[in-house]
Protein backbone atom coordinates (compact mmCIF):
# COMPACT_ATOMS: atom_id res chain seq x y z
CA UNK A 1 0.00 0.00 0.00
CA UNK A 2 1.29 3.52 -0.77
CA UNK A 3 1.99 5.76 2.21
CA UNK A 4 0.31 8.62 0.36
CA UNK A 5 -2.31 8.84 -2.35
CA UNK A 6 -1.10 8.74 -5.95
CA UNK A 7 -3.98 11.01 -6.96
CA UNK A 8 -4.15 14.78 -7.36
CA UNK A 9 -6.08 16.12 -4.37
CA UNK A 10 -6.94 19.58 -5.78
CA UNK A 11 -9.73 19.50 -8.42
CA UNK A 12 -8.66 22.96 -9.63
CA UNK A 13 -5.42 21.43 -10.91
CA UNK A 14 -7.34 19.04 -13.17
CA UNK A 15 -10.42 21.11 -14.03
CA UNK A 16 -9.17 24.72 -13.80
CA UNK A 17 -11.92 26.23 -15.95
CA UNK A 18 -14.99 23.95 -16.03
CA UNK A 19 -17.03 24.80 -19.11
CA UNK A 20 -20.75 24.54 -19.62
CA UNK A 21 -21.90 24.33 -16.00
CA UNK A 22 -24.16 27.21 -14.85
CA UNK A 23 -22.75 30.34 -13.23
CA UNK A 24 -22.23 29.90 -9.51
CA UNK A 25 -21.73 26.13 -9.76
CA UNK A 26 -18.46 24.78 -8.35
CA UNK A 27 -16.19 21.75 -8.70
CA UNK A 28 -14.65 20.54 -5.43
CA UNK A 29 -14.00 17.56 -3.18
CA UNK A 30 -16.90 16.31 -1.02
CA UNK A 31 -16.67 16.47 2.76
CA UNK A 32 -16.94 12.93 4.20
CA UNK A 33 -17.40 14.35 7.70
CA UNK A 34 -20.52 16.25 6.57
CA UNK A 35 -23.49 13.91 6.91
CA UNK A 36 -25.51 15.96 4.44
CA UNK A 37 -22.82 15.37 1.77
CA UNK A 38 -22.83 11.62 2.44
CA UNK A 39 -26.63 11.48 2.40
CA UNK A 40 -26.77 13.41 -0.85
CA UNK A 41 -24.21 11.15 -2.53
CA UNK A 42 -26.21 8.13 -1.35
CA UNK A 43 -29.39 9.58 -2.85
CA UNK A 44 -27.65 10.25 -6.18
CA UNK A 45 -26.22 6.74 -6.32
CA UNK A 46 -29.55 5.12 -5.45
CA UNK A 47 -31.37 7.15 -8.12
CA UNK A 48 -28.71 6.09 -10.64
CA UNK A 49 -29.31 2.43 -9.72
CA UNK A 50 -33.09 2.73 -9.88
CA UNK A 51 -32.91 4.16 -13.37
CA UNK A 52 -30.37 1.63 -14.60
CA UNK A 53 -31.80 -1.62 -13.23
CA UNK A 54 -35.15 -0.82 -11.62
CA UNK A 55 -34.22 -0.73 -7.94
CA UNK A 56 -31.62 0.70 -5.55
CA UNK A 57 -29.30 -1.47 -3.52
CA UNK A 58 -26.58 0.86 -2.25
CA UNK A 59 -26.54 2.60 1.10
CA UNK A 60 -24.45 4.96 3.20
CA UNK A 61 -21.77 2.34 3.86
CA UNK A 62 -21.18 1.91 0.12
CA UNK A 63 -20.66 5.65 -0.27
CA UNK A 64 -18.32 5.81 2.73
CA UNK A 65 -16.09 3.19 1.09
CA UNK A 66 -15.45 5.76 -1.65
CA UNK A 67 -15.22 9.00 0.33
CA UNK A 68 -14.17 8.26 3.92
CA UNK A 69 -10.70 9.11 5.18
CA UNK A 70 -9.79 5.42 5.59
CA UNK A 71 -9.92 4.88 1.85
CA UNK A 72 -8.20 8.00 0.62
CA UNK A 73 -4.80 6.38 0.10
CA UNK A 74 -6.30 4.55 -2.87
CA UNK A 75 -9.30 6.72 -3.77
CA UNK A 76 -10.18 10.32 -4.65
CA UNK A 77 -13.52 12.07 -5.21
CA UNK A 78 -14.97 15.16 -6.85
CA UNK A 79 -18.45 16.71 -6.89
CA UNK A 80 -20.23 19.41 -8.85
CA UNK A 81 -22.34 21.69 -6.64
CA UNK A 82 -25.02 24.14 -7.73
CA UNK A 83 -25.20 27.73 -6.51
CA UNK A 84 -26.95 26.60 -3.28
CA UNK A 85 -24.24 24.02 -2.49
CA UNK A 86 -26.37 21.01 -3.49
CA UNK A 87 -24.35 18.17 -5.06
CA UNK A 88 -25.54 17.49 -8.62
CA UNK A 89 -22.81 15.13 -9.90
CA UNK A 90 -20.17 12.88 -8.34
CA UNK A 91 -17.01 11.20 -9.60
CA UNK A 92 -14.84 8.72 -7.71
CA UNK A 93 -11.58 7.04 -8.77
CA UNK A 94 -9.93 3.99 -7.24
CA UNK A 95 -6.26 3.04 -7.76
CA UNK A 96 -7.18 -0.63 -7.96
CA UNK A 97 -3.96 -2.19 -9.28
CA UNK A 98 -1.02 -1.39 -11.53
CA UNK A 99 -2.48 -0.08 -14.81
CA UNK A 100 -6.13 -0.24 -13.71
CA UNK A 101 -8.07 2.72 -12.29
CA UNK A 102 -11.77 2.28 -11.50
CA UNK A 103 -14.08 5.24 -12.10
CA UNK A 104 -17.57 5.92 -10.70
CA UNK A 105 -19.56 8.48 -12.73
CA UNK A 106 -22.94 9.64 -11.38
CA UNK A 107 -24.98 12.64 -12.59
CA UNK A 108 -28.38 13.65 -11.20
CA UNK A 109 -31.20 12.23 -13.27
CA UNK A 110 -33.49 15.29 -13.15
CA UNK A 111 -31.05 17.84 -14.57
CA UNK A 112 -31.79 19.41 -17.97
CA UNK A 113 -29.84 17.62 -20.69
CA UNK A 114 -27.51 20.54 -21.39
CA UNK A 115 -26.53 20.91 -17.74
CA UNK A 116 -26.23 17.14 -17.23
CA UNK A 117 -23.96 16.90 -20.28
CA UNK A 118 -21.73 19.67 -18.90
CA UNK A 119 -21.49 17.95 -15.48
CA UNK A 120 -20.58 14.68 -17.21
CA UNK A 121 -17.80 16.39 -19.17
CA UNK A 122 -16.37 17.82 -15.94
CA UNK A 123 -16.26 14.35 -14.37
CA UNK A 124 -14.53 12.85 -17.41
CA UNK A 125 -11.97 15.68 -17.61
CA UNK A 126 -11.17 15.17 -13.92
CA UNK A 127 -10.92 11.37 -14.31
CA UNK A 128 -8.53 11.64 -17.26
CA UNK A 129 -6.33 13.99 -15.20
CA UNK A 130 -6.38 11.52 -12.32
CA UNK A 131 -5.44 8.67 -14.68
CA UNK A 132 -2.37 10.62 -15.74
CA UNK A 133 -1.50 11.38 -12.11
CA UNK A 134 -1.77 7.81 -10.85
CA UNK A 135 -0.13 6.41 -13.98
CA UNK A 136 2.83 8.74 -13.59
CA UNK A 137 3.17 7.82 -9.91
CA UNK A 138 3.29 4.14 -10.90
CA UNK A 139 5.77 4.79 -13.71
CA UNK A 140 3.41 3.77 -16.50
CA UNK A 141 3.12 4.94 -20.09
CA UNK A 142 -0.59 4.11 -20.35
CA UNK A 143 -3.22 4.10 -17.60
CA UNK A 144 -6.52 2.32 -18.11
CA UNK A 145 -9.77 3.86 -16.85
CA UNK A 146 -12.30 1.12 -16.10
CA UNK A 147 -15.90 2.17 -15.52
CA UNK A 148 -19.27 0.44 -15.65
CA UNK A 149 -22.78 0.99 -16.93
CA UNK A 150 -26.10 -0.76 -16.72
CA UNK A 151 -26.96 -2.43 -20.03
CA UNK A 152 -30.13 -0.35 -20.48
CA UNK A 153 -28.71 3.06 -19.48
CA UNK A 154 -28.69 4.87 -22.83
CA UNK A 155 -27.67 8.22 -21.35
CA UNK A 156 -24.56 6.72 -19.76
CA UNK A 157 -23.71 4.91 -23.01
CA UNK A 158 -23.91 8.17 -24.97
CA UNK A 159 -21.61 9.96 -22.53
CA UNK A 160 -19.09 7.12 -22.44
CA UNK A 161 -18.88 6.86 -26.21
CA UNK A 162 -18.50 10.62 -26.49
CA UNK A 163 -15.64 10.56 -23.97
CA UNK A 164 -13.70 7.94 -25.92
CA UNK A 165 -14.66 4.83 -23.94
CA UNK A 166 -15.34 1.44 -25.52
CA UNK A 167 -17.69 -1.24 -24.21
CA UNK A 168 -15.39 -4.24 -23.73
CA UNK A 169 -17.33 -6.77 -21.65
CA UNK A 170 -20.81 -7.80 -20.51
CA UNK A 171 -21.57 -9.23 -17.08
CA UNK A 172 -24.61 -11.18 -15.90
CA UNK A 173 -25.62 -10.30 -12.36
CA UNK A 174 -27.20 -13.49 -11.07
CA UNK A 175 -29.07 -14.64 -8.01
CA UNK A 176 -30.21 -17.97 -6.61
CA UNK A 177 -32.94 -18.51 -4.01
CA UNK A 178 -31.95 -20.37 -0.85
CA UNK A 179 -34.34 -22.77 0.85
CA UNK A 180 -33.97 -23.37 4.62
CA UNK A 181 -33.71 -27.10 3.93
CA UNK A 182 -30.49 -26.53 2.03
CA UNK A 183 -28.66 -26.20 5.33
CA UNK A 184 -27.94 -29.92 4.83
CA UNK A 185 -26.49 -29.46 1.35
CA UNK A 186 -23.04 -30.13 2.87
CA UNK A 187 -22.21 -31.83 6.20
CA UNK A 188 -20.78 -28.66 7.78
CA UNK A 189 -20.04 -25.37 5.96
CA UNK A 190 -17.12 -24.79 8.33
CA UNK A 191 -15.24 -27.96 7.33
CA UNK A 192 -16.17 -30.93 5.15
CA UNK A 193 -14.63 -33.35 2.64
CA UNK A 194 -15.66 -34.93 -0.62
CA UNK A 195 -13.64 -37.16 -2.99
CA UNK A 196 -10.29 -36.14 -1.59
CA UNK A 197 -11.05 -32.41 -1.44
CA UNK A 198 -11.41 -30.62 1.88
CA UNK A 199 -13.51 -27.44 2.07
CA UNK A 200 -12.97 -25.26 5.12
CA UNK A 201 -13.19 -21.70 6.38
CA UNK A 202 -9.96 -19.76 6.75
CA UNK A 203 -8.47 -20.44 10.17
CA UNK A 204 -8.40 -17.90 13.00
CA UNK A 205 -5.22 -17.06 14.88
CA UNK A 206 -5.03 -16.64 18.67
CA UNK A 207 -6.03 -12.96 18.46
CA UNK A 208 -9.20 -13.80 16.54
CA UNK A 209 -7.87 -12.51 13.24
CA UNK A 210 -7.57 -14.87 10.27
CA UNK A 211 -4.43 -16.92 9.85
CA UNK A 212 -1.93 -15.03 7.69
CA UNK A 213 -0.88 -18.20 5.88
CA UNK A 214 -4.49 -18.92 4.92
CA UNK A 215 -4.99 -15.37 3.64
CA UNK A 216 -1.88 -15.66 1.49
CA UNK A 217 -3.16 -18.98 0.14
CA UNK A 218 -6.43 -17.30 -0.82
CA UNK A 219 -4.57 -14.50 -2.58
CA UNK A 220 -2.24 -16.91 -4.41
CA UNK A 221 -5.10 -19.14 -5.58
CA UNK A 222 -7.11 -16.22 -6.94
CA UNK A 223 -4.10 -14.59 -8.61
CA UNK A 224 -3.35 -17.86 -10.45
CA UNK A 225 -6.99 -18.70 -11.21
CA UNK A 226 -7.67 -15.29 -12.79
CA UNK A 227 -4.35 -14.60 -14.50
CA UNK A 228 -5.76 -15.49 -17.93
CA UNK A 229 -9.17 -13.90 -17.38
CA UNK A 230 -10.40 -10.70 -18.97
CA UNK A 231 -8.59 -7.55 -17.75
CA UNK A 232 -6.83 -9.36 -14.93
CA UNK A 233 -4.16 -7.15 -13.33
CA UNK A 234 -1.65 -8.34 -10.76
CA UNK A 235 -2.61 -7.11 -7.31
CA UNK A 236 -0.26 -7.22 -4.34
CA UNK A 237 -1.27 -9.06 -1.19
CA UNK A 238 -1.58 -5.79 0.74
CA UNK A 239 -3.67 -4.15 -1.98
CA UNK A 240 -5.90 -7.23 -2.10
CA UNK A 241 -6.56 -7.32 1.66
CA UNK A 242 -7.08 -3.57 1.95
CA UNK A 243 -9.64 -3.54 -0.86
CA UNK A 244 -11.62 -6.57 0.33
CA UNK A 245 -11.77 -5.35 3.93
CA UNK A 246 -13.30 -2.07 2.75
CA UNK A 247 -16.39 -3.86 1.43
CA UNK A 248 -19.34 -3.11 3.76
CA UNK A 249 -20.38 -6.76 3.52
CA UNK A 250 -16.93 -8.14 4.42
CA UNK A 251 -16.89 -10.96 6.98
CA UNK A 252 -13.86 -13.19 7.66
CA UNK A 253 -16.14 -16.18 8.30
CA UNK A 254 -17.34 -15.97 4.68
CA UNK A 255 -13.92 -16.94 3.25
CA UNK A 256 -13.26 -20.58 2.32
CA UNK A 257 -10.36 -22.62 0.99
CA UNK A 258 -10.43 -25.96 -0.86
CA UNK A 259 -7.45 -28.29 -0.38
CA UNK A 260 -6.38 -31.56 -1.96
CA UNK A 261 -5.88 -34.15 0.75
CA UNK A 262 -2.46 -35.81 0.56
CA UNK A 263 -1.02 -33.11 -1.71
CA UNK A 264 1.37 -31.20 0.56
CA UNK A 265 3.32 -28.04 -0.19
CA UNK A 266 6.96 -27.42 0.77
CA UNK A 267 5.88 -26.50 4.32
CA UNK A 268 3.96 -29.73 4.80
CA UNK A 269 0.55 -28.06 4.51
CA UNK A 270 -2.24 -29.41 2.27
CA UNK A 271 -2.09 -27.56 -1.03
CA UNK A 272 -4.88 -25.03 -1.58
CA UNK A 273 -6.48 -25.43 -5.01
CA UNK A 274 -9.60 -23.30 -4.67
CA UNK A 275 -10.96 -20.31 -2.80
CA UNK A 276 -14.30 -18.56 -2.37
CA UNK A 277 -14.72 -15.10 -0.86
CA UNK A 278 -18.25 -14.32 0.25
CA UNK A 279 -19.91 -11.24 1.69
CA UNK A 280 -23.25 -10.43 3.26
CA UNK A 281 -25.83 -8.45 1.28
CA UNK A 282 -27.86 -6.67 3.94
CA UNK A 283 -31.52 -5.84 3.32
CA UNK A 284 -33.87 -3.47 5.11
CA UNK A 285 -36.97 -5.07 3.55
CA UNK A 286 -36.41 -8.74 4.38
CA UNK A 287 -33.78 -11.41 5.02
CA UNK A 288 -30.17 -10.68 4.16
CA UNK A 289 -28.43 -12.53 1.36
CA UNK A 290 -24.95 -13.87 0.71
CA UNK A 291 -22.80 -12.87 -2.24
CA UNK A 292 -19.92 -14.62 -4.02
CA UNK A 293 -17.36 -11.86 -4.49
CA UNK A 294 -14.70 -14.25 -5.85
CA UNK A 295 -14.43 -17.92 -6.63
CA UNK A 296 -11.32 -19.38 -8.23
CA UNK A 297 -9.79 -22.82 -8.85
CA UNK A 298 -6.22 -23.53 -9.90
CA UNK A 299 -6.13 -24.86 -13.47
CA UNK A 300 -4.52 -28.16 -12.43
CA UNK A 301 -7.46 -28.95 -10.12
CA UNK A 302 -10.33 -28.09 -12.46
CA UNK A 303 -12.78 -30.86 -13.23
CA UNK A 304 -12.62 -32.33 -9.72
CA UNK A 305 -15.76 -30.64 -8.39
CA UNK A 306 -13.90 -27.95 -6.45
CA UNK A 307 -15.96 -25.00 -7.70
CA UNK A 308 -19.22 -26.88 -7.22
CA UNK A 309 -18.20 -27.86 -3.69
CA UNK A 310 -17.36 -24.25 -2.78
CA UNK A 311 -20.68 -23.03 -4.18
CA UNK A 312 -22.63 -25.69 -2.30
CA UNK A 313 -20.77 -24.59 0.84
CA UNK A 314 -21.85 -20.95 0.62
CA UNK A 315 -25.43 -22.01 -0.17
CA UNK A 316 -25.55 -24.22 2.93
CA UNK A 317 -23.92 -21.48 4.98
CA UNK A 318 -26.53 -18.96 3.79
CA UNK A 319 -29.34 -21.35 4.73
CA UNK A 320 -27.83 -21.85 8.18
CA UNK A 321 -27.80 -18.06 8.66
CA UNK A 322 -31.46 -17.70 7.64
CA UNK A 323 -30.68 -15.96 4.35
CA UNK A 324 -32.88 -16.28 1.29
CA UNK A 325 -30.49 -15.86 -1.64
CA UNK A 326 -26.92 -16.01 -2.94
CA UNK A 327 -25.81 -13.60 -5.65
CA UNK A 328 -22.80 -13.50 -7.96
CA UNK A 329 -21.45 -11.95 -11.16
CA UNK A 330 -20.44 -13.97 -14.20
CA UNK A 331 -18.58 -12.94 -17.33
CA UNK A 332 -20.94 -13.43 -20.27
CA UNK A 333 -17.93 -14.53 -22.34
CA UNK A 334 -16.13 -16.55 -19.67
CA UNK A 335 -13.82 -19.18 -21.20
CA UNK A 336 -14.14 -21.49 -18.17
CA UNK A 337 -17.78 -22.48 -18.61
CA UNK A 338 -18.67 -20.88 -15.29
CA UNK A 339 -22.04 -19.65 -16.59
CA UNK A 340 -23.12 -23.24 -17.26
CA UNK A 341 -22.10 -24.33 -13.77
CA UNK A 342 -24.05 -21.51 -12.13
CA UNK A 343 -27.14 -22.23 -14.23
CA UNK A 344 -26.98 -25.93 -13.34
CA UNK A 345 -26.95 -25.00 -9.65
CA UNK A 346 -29.97 -22.70 -9.90
CA UNK A 347 -28.59 -19.22 -10.58
CA UNK A 348 -30.52 -16.93 -12.94
CA UNK A 349 -29.64 -13.54 -14.42
CA UNK A 350 -31.38 -10.64 -12.70
CA UNK A 351 -29.84 -7.76 -14.66
CA UNK A 352 -26.87 -7.04 -16.95
CA UNK A 353 -23.94 -4.63 -16.60
CA UNK A 354 -21.09 -3.62 -18.87
CA UNK A 355 -17.42 -2.69 -18.54
CA UNK A 356 -16.23 0.35 -20.50
CA UNK A 357 -12.52 1.18 -20.89
CA UNK A 358 -10.38 4.03 -22.07
CA UNK A 359 -6.57 4.01 -22.23
CA UNK A 360 -4.95 7.32 -21.30
CA UNK A 361 -1.42 8.23 -22.34
CA UNK A 362 0.33 9.28 -19.16
CA UNK A 363 2.69 11.75 -20.84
Amino acid sequence: MPEDSRFERDPDELVPEPSGIPDGWTVEAPDPSDRSDVDRLTALLRAHERHGRGWAGSGVDDVLVEVSERGLRTRENVVVRDETGEIRAWGSVHDRAGGRMLFVHVVERDLPDEVADACSEVLFEWAVGQARAVGAARGLEVQQIDTGAFADDDRQHRWLEGAGFTCVRTWHQQTRPVDPGEVGLVPDPADWEQRGVRFRRVRRAGDGMPDDGDLREVHDVLEEAFKDHFNSQEETFDEFLHRLREDPGHRWDHWWLAELEGDLDEDGRPRAVGALLGTVSESAQGPDGSYVSYIGVRSAARGRGVAKGLLRTIIADAAARGRDRVGLEVDADSPTGAAGLYTSLGWETKYVTESWHRDVRVD
